[in-house]
């Protein structure tokens, strides 16, 4: 809506926000008087959120609301005034009617109609009846019915603070994605009716609380995350100014020097005032420069001080209370509890506990899988229960908490917890194990089952279960959120799903290694440790490289195949290993070194990119330099594709950077292999560093993967021969003064002066081909092997 439409706003689209206000009220209200019915608080902010919608209903004209919210303010007021004590099915029928109100205040959505009002009321006033014998059906009495003047003039009052709400309210554009940051109302409490606006529109703290589109909170995070980098940046050139003072008081020094070597005597008037000027422009330059670092630091300070603190609050701009997921949740627990013939009771703690709106939006369905799964598969019939010796109602604990930057989601119940016996029947029918391997299965191991997609210990499918598609929705999931979940069970006792996920999905935490002398980040969420593994303790098991990892051996492979990056070095035989985990799968993944633990802003990649293999998002380091952030589930599947194509490379465990300075490297292309292995032999003999090519495109091809000191190459060959292929080297900048020498069975002169024409360096006859004359000629061009 824009500003004008907001004040224009019809009276039912402000009555529609007053429902919404309200029945969250009387919802979680109700669910608390059903546990007791005797709380004043909760029969007090319950009657008066019935009050309020029946005078803005009023208001409105809607005159279904004016009947479903007097009939339930009336039985709302015989329990204050102890005429009646609040059964199940008066909390049942209370509930029906909030329903109800909802539906009226959103038509088109499902409609109510005459027929659904009057058997509604005739309900209410059935139960009325029944319960207060006193009560002459439900006409209003004194207490009963407020003053009629007073109702509309307080439901004027509601009705004008929601369009003031409406008026307040940022304007956003409909084709936007919106974070609603209008925060869900307070437990139910005393308080006066027009306490439920108040709520929507201010913070616990009394702060006005407006809408803000997605894209601009994305924005803004992004503007402070590199503002927070390029304060960074301010470093060095600090650093270079201490250094350049450094300077200076050596060159002091040197002047001192000077002077002290002339001696008394032995320098002129005219060098001696020169000298003193030197040293008076040098202090003064010197006196400059102190101050100017100091102020350069001091201001530094203040814009890492300021960065930091504008990233913090554009990062919690982004959080909302764990509350916001929970909407209705309770609620679903009850209903799907009575559903099935069971007493169920949720208990919810650290409600208020802040996370990213990202991370609560993908949380509601995984949370809804389990809630639901602890109703039907976890809490017993109440005639169990108490043959087991327990309540007759069962308990439900969610909790929510922060631990170690992560946002920890305890659910926990007190039902019956895993027939093991019975999952290990179903994993052996469903023919996912041998029943021999199923019968050494741990407990662990065998409630892994329970995430596999599909997976179900129902025998039939029912409206709730029975599927296969909660746990393993759950794990997924989860898995997206690049965080764990964990499951343990307690025969007869209960069953609890951890849940582990970050606080934010704009930040990780991660270890930024370096492969192929660039920086990669994995996310700390996936490690399982970092370690150094010594060379000799790596041994080779069915064609894979493993090492001994808490009791078991584990595969290794190299960053640098995965990452298609150059192969690393290791010093002193030792090599740096990060050990990755996802499920049962566990790889050391071997890299050049550890750069250290991070807290990254995660920059998306241009979806124009697509999905690039291995990697899941970028980053930028203190210093401004850009880091990939690796998906190490993908990198996993990478990894099971090398395995099962055979192509995973050994981890050369010797430190060949010497070599790698001193061996140069030859590059012979030949089409015929008597002739191309003559020369590669002879040149290894000699200590150069070999690679062969079968005819000019293979060679071109080599050219631009690979540095090479020399190339010697043929004419006649078929799809490039050796004149385009100089032709094209010479053409490339990077290629143009790479030594050529030219080894062809033409001896004509213009054969010759053919390939020198095209770029050649050096030509060589093959008919006058022996070893001496070709180790020369290559000595002559690029040198000695190692020199």
């Amino acid at each position: 809506m824009t500003p004008d439409q907001m004040r224009d706003a019809s009276l039912f689209e402000l009555f529609t926000l007053e429902a919404e206000a309200q029945t969250q009220i009387l919802s979680a209200g109700l669910l608390a008087l059903e546990r007791n019915p005797t709380q004043a608080e909760y029969l007090e902010s319950c009657m008066r959120a019935a009050h309020s919608l029946k005078g803005a209903a009023r208001i409105v004209g809607v005159d279904f609301g004016v009947s479903v919210s007097h009939v339930m303010e009336d039985c709302l007021v015989s329990a204050q005034e102890g005429r009646l004590y609040l059964q199940a099915e008066h909390i049942d029928a209370l509930l029906q009617g909030t329903d109800l109100l909802m539906r009226i205040a959103t038509p088109g959505v499902n409609d109510v109609g005459q027929t659904d009002i009057d058997a509604y009321v005739a309900r209410m006033n059935t139960l009325l009846t029944q319960s207060a014998g006193k009560l002459r059906g439900s006409t209003s009495s004194p207490a009963a019915e407020p003053d009629a003047d007073s109702a509309l003039l307080a439901s004027a009052t509601l009705l004008a603070d929601a369009a003031a709400l409406l008026v307040d309210v940022q304007p956003t554009p409909s084709s936007q994605s919106v974070v609603d940051d209008v925060p869900a109302p307070p437990p139910p409490q005393p308080s006066p009716a027009a306490a439920p606006r108040r709520n929507r529109r201010a913070s616990d703290g009394g702060e006005r609380v407006l809408r803000v589109t997605a894209e601009r909170l994305n924005g803004l995070l992004d503007m402070s995350s590199k503002s927070l980098v390029e304060t960074q940046r301010l470093k060095p050139f600090l650093t270079h100014m201490q250094r350049l003072k450094r300077l200076q008081g050596n060159s002091q020094r040197a002047l001192d020097d000077l002077e002290s070597g002339f001696g008394e005597t032995g320098m002129t008037p005219e060098a001696r005032k020169a000298l003193d000027e030197a040293r008076r422009m040098l202090a003064e330059a010197q006196q400059m420069l102190i101050q100017q670092t100091v102020e350069l630091d001091e201001f530094g300070w203040l814009a890492a001080q300021r960065s930091q603190q504008l990233y913090d609050m554009a990062l919690a701009c982004r959080m909302r209370p764990f509350a916001d997921v929970l909407g209705g949740q309770a609620r679903m627990v009850r209903d799907l509890g009575r559903e099935l013939g069971k007493q169920v009771r949720l208990e919810i703690e650290g409600e208020k506990t802040q996370v990213d709106r990202d991370v609560l939006e993908k949380l509601e369905a995984p949370l809804t899988h389990l809630l639901r799964n602890a109703v039907d598969h976890g809490i017993e019939l109440p005639e169990q229960r108490i043959a087991a010796g327990k309540p007759a109602e069962g308990l439900i604990r969610l909790k929510a908490s922060h631990q170690a930057g992560q946002l920890r989601v305890e659910l926990s119940d007190d039902g019956n917890g895993v027939d093991l016996e019975r999952l290990r029947s179903a994993v052996i029918k469903r023919q996912l194990s041998p029943a021999e391997t199923v019968a050494q299965l741990s407990e662990e191991e065998l409630l892994s089952f329970l995430f596999l997609p599909g997976f179900t210990l129902r025998d039939t499918v029912t409206e709730i279960s029975g599927r296969g598609v909660g746990l393993d929705a759950v794990h997924d999931m989860v898995r997206q959120l690049r965080g764990g979940v964990e499951l343990e069970q307690a025969a007869g006792r209960g069953s609890r799903f951890l849940l582990e996920v970050p606080l934010t999905l704009s930040v990780v935490r991660s270890l930024v290694v370096e492969v192929g002398g660039e920086a990669y980040a994995f996310p700390l969420a996936h490690i399982e440790r970092m370690s150094d593994v010594a060379s000799e303790d790596i041994v080779q098991l069915e064609g894979l490289q493993h090492f001994w990892h808490e009791g078991r051996h584990v595969g290794l492979v190299s960053a640098s195949q995965l990452l298609q990056r150059p192969p690393g070095q290791h010093a002193d035989g030792i090599l740096k290993v990060v050990v990755i985990r996802e499920r049962d799968a566990v790889y050391g993944v071997a890299v050049e070194r550890f750069i250290g633990e991070r807290t990254l802003v995660v920059l998306p990649l241009d979806p124009r990119l697509g999905k690039v293999q291995d990697i899941s998002a970028g980053a930028l380091l203190d210093d401004g330099s850009a880091v990939l952030i690796i998906d190490v589930e993908d990198m996993l599947r990478s990894v099971e594709k090398l395995l099962n194509t055979g192509r995973l490379e050994r981890i050369d465990r010797r430190d060949q950077r010497a070599d790698a300075v001193t061996r140069k490297r030859v590059l012979v292309v030949d089409d015929s292999l008597t002739v191309r292995e003559l020369q590669r032999k002879l040149l290894v003999n000699r200590g150069y560093e070999v690679a062969v090519a079968v005819d000019g495109m293979d060679g071109w091809n080599a050219l631009r993967g690979e540095d090479f000191d020399l190339l010697i190459t043929d004419i006649d060959m078929p799809r490039m021969d050796g004149i385009e292929l100089v032709t094209l080297l010479r053409r490339d900048t990077r290629l143009q003064s790479l030594p050529v020498m030219v080894v062809s069975y033409k001896d004509r002169e213009e054969d010759r002066r053919r390939g020198l024409d095209a770029g050649a360096d050096y030509y060589l006859a093959k008919a006058s081909f022996h070893d001496d004359a070709l180790l020369d000629a290559v000595a002559e061009l690029i040198g000695d092997a190692q020199g």
